[in-house]
């Protein structure tokens, strides 16, 4: 894996370092110093946008996490958007699945709740989401979720797996996951559309 030495220094400060799994802490490193953050999610909220309740719906309904242990993941995931009102933050362009939408995570309200929290993130002229619509059909993010982080002097990529995340810098493997991501927001509702989606959505989980 080719990357920034900077990855493998400690930043004092990084909300959720201690409460993160070690082989997660390198992501959190380029999270913070990132200036671009390009995310796609194909069956959950992006962690940076969910809701407490929400992600302790998903946290402990995984069946993977001691009981004990679920709040203190939950805190570490919540202090992690604290990168999104810092001074200069990234810009954060996120892209989820119609799905992701529609799937009840915890309940109605719950659900209902994290909808209206991606129309108020969306509020900021730094965040930007946009739904990947049902009637895409097949399309290029059916592979599974990853994110895309830009620096001034690093680009890296983020790739999910039930054990551990997967983290490169390569080229090669930059160039690919950038043309899946074009690909997908290419199938991906304009952001006023996207937006109205959400809406509707929200509304139907309030019902």
């Amino acid at each position: 894996m080719e990357c920034p030495k900077t990855w493998f220094h400690r930043r004092s400060g990084i909300a959720g370092f201690d409460r993160s799994p070690v082989w997660f802490r390198d992501w959190l490193i380029i999270e913070r110093e990132a200036t671009l953050i390009r995310w796609f999610e194909p069956l959950i909220v992006p962690g940076l946008l969910q809701t407490k309740a929400y992600a302790h719906a998903i946290i402990a309904g995984s069946g993977m996490v001691d009981a004990a242990d679920v709040d203190l993941i939950v805190t570490a995931r919540l202090d992690r958007r604290d990168l999104l009102a810092a001074p200069k933050p990234p810009t954060l362009i996120a892209i989820v699945d119609e799905g992701v939408l529609r799937r009840c995570v915890g309940s109605p309200a719950i659900m209902a709740e994290q909808c209206q929290f991606l129309l108020e993130a969306s509020a900021h002229p730094h965040m930007q989401i946009y739904v990947a619509p049902s009637s895409a059909g097949v399309h290029g993010g059916l592979g599974g979720a990853f994110t895309l982080a830009k620096a001034r002097d690093f680009d890296a990529a983020h790739l999910d797996s039930p054990l551990h995340a997967q983290i490169t810098g390569r080229r090669d493997d930059i160039d690919s996951l950038t043309r899946r991501w074009e690909a997908i927001r290419g199938e991906s509702l304009p952001r006023a559309l996207s937006l109205e989606l959400i809406e509707d959505v929200a509304k139907s989980w309030q019902t």
